[in-house]
């Protein structure tokens, strides 16, 4: 720990309210407006753009109690379009590897990069990164750049916030004077890996902003808290405790789950739900090369209608054998299903969930079974997948999935897919 990275500095780069932003990539009549993104169902806010932040909107804020709000400021809201952030994502992240290989991707907005080696004033190099994605892409970015990953980000939240940087941050820059007043200026919870129960924790210790918080004895702070907290401390101290994770590690499981948009009751049209969780996992496995050997279902009624009756249920079973065949985990989906339903309920979630993932390559074939071994429909599976993804999800599923599938959620404020489906690829006139 603290030794000198290969890597260092480090510069993380974030779209800036990046959902809102791939809405007004498309949609440039929303520039300067209120925008906000809704949750799965339209239920809550999820991404809200700089003029609906001043509002006073928070986020997970419920539509539905923001009304009056929406009407007085005219706010225009957007159901969430994963098929879009995905893909903006994917093109904002490629782009990001041009300007470094070492290339961590944090989340669907956010990556770090290892600046080690860059013979450039690496704030002007911060411009171009940012200049080429808005470019290329339409998508406005801010760079922090740091000694360590925790003070990259710290300097990233600086080049959101505070207009004298214009959009770069390079925490070397800063005079040793100035980091000081402006770690005392900062919030606990403007740290990375600080949320808000350990924040009023450490003030109840008397540590209420980030220079404090710096300056408290590492050892200290990994017996009274934690060894996470402790990277932080060292991290803000330029201390490297945190390493650039490369490479993307597999899921230990996949869970796939949707709120319904209105009440199911009826058994078949829980299997189509549930059909088409099973098979949305299954593809999720096999894109990280892996196989399963169990797989649980779950479903519930509506816990915020307490009047209503209430049931729910969670049942998990072994795959036997492992599989990554979306036949074969939708037959062991449905099984599961048909023995945990029961009628006379408003169910308003259903769930799939596969566990005991291993690499496809380690799986053990059987030599004396009669049924037919799932991996040999390895091309079957392939073809779906294919199909899928060209002409969009779905497109090819098991006949249980259903056809009007009417239990989808709500999306009432859905744009186009721009990105991922033909008729709706913009035309420039």
């Amino acid at each position: 720990m603290g030794a000198p990275s290969p890597m260092s500095p480090f510069a993380l780069v974030d779209v800036n309210n990046f959902y809102v932003s791939c809405q007004r990539v498309f949609e440039p009549k929303l520039e300067g407006k209120p925008v906000l993104v809704l949750s799965n169902n339209d239920g809550c806010a999820i991404a809200r753009s700089a003029e609906v932040k001043a509002l006073g909107v928070k986020m997970g804020a419920p539509w539905h109690q923001m009304q009056d709000l929406v009407r007085q400021h005219s706010i225009i809201a957007r159901s969430s379009n994963c098929a879009l952030y995905a893909d903006m994502s994917t093109r904002v992240m490629t782009i990001l590897r041009q300007f470094s290989p070492h290339q961590e991707v944090y989340s669907i907005d956010e990556c770090f990069l290892g600046l080690r080696g860059i013979q450039r004033d690496l704030i002007d190099y911060g411009q171009e990164i940012r200049g080429t994605v808005k470019q290329w892409t339409g998508l406005p970015v801010c760079v922090g750049i740091g000694p360590t990953k925790t003070l990259a980000k710290l300097a990233n939240h600086l080049a959101k916030k505070r207009p004298e940087f214009n959009s770069v941050c390079d925490w070397q820059r800063i005079d040793r004077q100035r980091q000081q007043a402006l770690m005392a200026e900062l919030a606990l919870n403007d740290v990375w890996g600080v949320g808000p129960r350990i924040a009023a924790r450490l003030q109840t210790d008397g540590i209420h902003n980030v220079a404090t918080l710096a300056a408290c004895d590492p050892e200290t702070i990994r017996q009274r808290y934690s060894v996470v907290l402790q990277r932080t401390v060292l991290e803000l101290r330029g201390v490297l405790a945190i390493e650039l994770a490369q490479e993307s590690e597999d899921k230990q499981q996949i869970c796939c789950a949707r709120s319904f948009g209105h009440p199911v009751y009826s058994l078949e049209a829980m299997g189509e739900a549930v059909s088409v969780y099973a098979a949305r996992a299954a593809e999720k496995l096999r894109r990280q090369h892996s196989i399963a050997s169990g797989i649980s279902v779950f479903i519930q009624t509506n816990p915020f209608k307490p009047n209503e009756p209430q049931y729910n249920q969670h049942v998990a079973i072994a795959l036997d054998p492992e599989s990554d065949d979306t036949l074969q985990i939708t037959r062991y989906a449905l099984w599961i299903l048909k023995r945990i339903y029961r009628p006379g309920f408003a169910y308003a979630k259903a769930g799939v969930m596969l566990t005991g993932l291993q690499p496809r390559g380690t799986v053990q074939r059987h030599l004396f079974r009669t049924d037919p071994d799932p991996l040999t429909r390895a091309a079957l599976n392939e073809t779906m997948d294919r199909i899928n993804a060209r002409w969009g999800r779905g497109t090819m599923r098991t006949a249980s999935a259903g056809t009007t599938q009417d239990w989808k959620m709500r999306q009432n404020h859905l744009s186009p897919a721009w990105t991922t489906r033909w008729p709706d690829i913009p035309v420039a006139r």
